[in-house]
């Protein structure tokens, strides 16, 4: 049975990342986290793994695989913003917010393919963002390592297609998250009025699509970009 498969998700101690790993558990599945700080939810193993760092990545793999046994579901969550205009953007700004959300992709995906491909199969989703599509003045660093997920996973998936591996990328929009609670109530009604749903999501909204690509039922779905958006991207 599909359900009994180990997952591990990157940054699933907080936000959307944590949502996606209860789902998980919820499901039925044998589920991993890496976080930097803190615990994943209930019913998870958690190491302890910076995805900047290709060895702290390895060491947490392979602790996740002695426990839990070979990742045949990976979703790479984890990022960063570091957000302001392009005038005032440092390098470090930059290189960091790359290095993480996109460099981190590619760190864990490389690591977690070696298991897939001796297995046959694999689900891998990568977890973009509505700006990455649509652009967002003040987060040039940001919308372009979200967009670059898209090129990474269509890129896998003419690799990786042929032997049971699936890549797919979830781009949320606004998201339900102590980050959008804290924005002032003027600017959360400007945002949801150029939402059609007229709402934010819930993060068990993305779950819910991210659980359903890992499933039997998404095994013929690879190189998609799937908005969890509201309709705010469309034609993107």
């Amino acid at each position: 049975m599909s359900a009994d498969r180990v997952v591990l998700v990157t940054g699933g101690n907080r936000g959307i990342g944590r949502a996606i790993a209860e789902r998980f558990v919820r499901d039925g599945y044998r589920v991993a986290v890496t976080a930097r700080s803190g615990e994943g939810p209930e019913g998870t193993l958690t190491v302890r793994a910076d995805v900047t760092d290709a060895a702290a990545v390895d060491a947490a793999f392979t602790e996740v695989e002695q426990k839990l046994g070979p990742i045949e579901i990976l979703v790479a969550n984890a990022g960063i913003t570091k957000d302001t205009l392009l005038m005032r953007m440092s390098e470090d700004d930059f290189d960091s917010v790359v290095s993480t959300n996109l460099g981190g992709s590619f760190r864990v995906v490389k690591r977690a393919s070696k298991g897939m491909l001796r297995a046959r199969f694999g689900r891998i989703v990568l977890i973009s963002s509505v700006v990455g599509l649509y652009g967002s003045a003040g987060q040039v660093n940001y919308a372009a390592s979200k967009s670059a997920l898209v090129g990474f996973a269509r890129s896998l998936t003419r690799e990786l297609g042929a032997r049971g591996i699936t890549t797919n990328v979830v781009a949320p929009g606004f998201i339900e998250t102590d980050m959008t609670a804290e924005l002032p109530e003027d600017t959360q009604k400007q945002y949801k009025a150029s939402i059609p749903a007229g709402r934010f999501a819930t993060a068990d909204e993305v779950a819910g699509v991210v659980t359903w690509l890992a499933s039997d039922d998404a095994a013929y779905i690879s190189g998609a970009v799937i908005p969890v958006d509201g309709g705010l991207g469309m034609g993107h």
